[in-house]
Formats: C-alpha cells, structure tokens, sequence
C-alpha cells in the first residue's frame, strides 16, 4: 500500500512541476508569445490595418460574393403627400 502512495506522490509532484513550469516560461516569453500571434494575425489579413480590406481578402464560406436581387423588382409606391 506504501508503494502506491509513493507512485502516486511522485506523480502529483511531476505534474505539478510540469504546470509551474509551463506557466513560468509563458510569463517569461509573453512578449515574444503576443507578438507572434500579432504577426500571424496582420499577415492572415493581408499585411497591413487596410490591405485586406481594400483587396480581395479571403471569401466568408456561406456567403455569396456578389449578392444579386433574385426576384422581379417592386415599384415604388407613390407617396400622397
């Protein structure tokens, strides 16, 4: 019974080094950590604030690209005022 105590102490210590360790190297490396995701996201966009925005970004799936009336157009009511 020892010995599963033992095996079982051992275990939650590895696992506990291992969560401290993960969190400290994410403290230490957040600035290089936000910056990667920065760069990632501006380069996912086109590479700049207005590059996709103002050409050809990615399509949105589901979306029709160039939305059309599909049905006979109404006419306009004519206002009695």
């Amino acid at each position: 019974m020892q010995k599963i105590v033992n095996i079982i102490a051992i275990a939650s210590g590895v696992v506990s080094l291992a969560v401290v360790g993960t969190a400290g190297y994410v403290y230490v490396q957040k600035d290089a950590i936000i910056e990667s995701v920065k760069q990632k996201a501006i380069g996912s966009i086109g590479g700049g604030a207005l590059g996709g925005a103002l050409g050809g970004g990615a399509p949105v799936p589901g979306l029709p690209t160039n939305p059309a009336p599909t049905g006979p157009s109404l006419p306009v009511p004519n206002s009695p005022f």
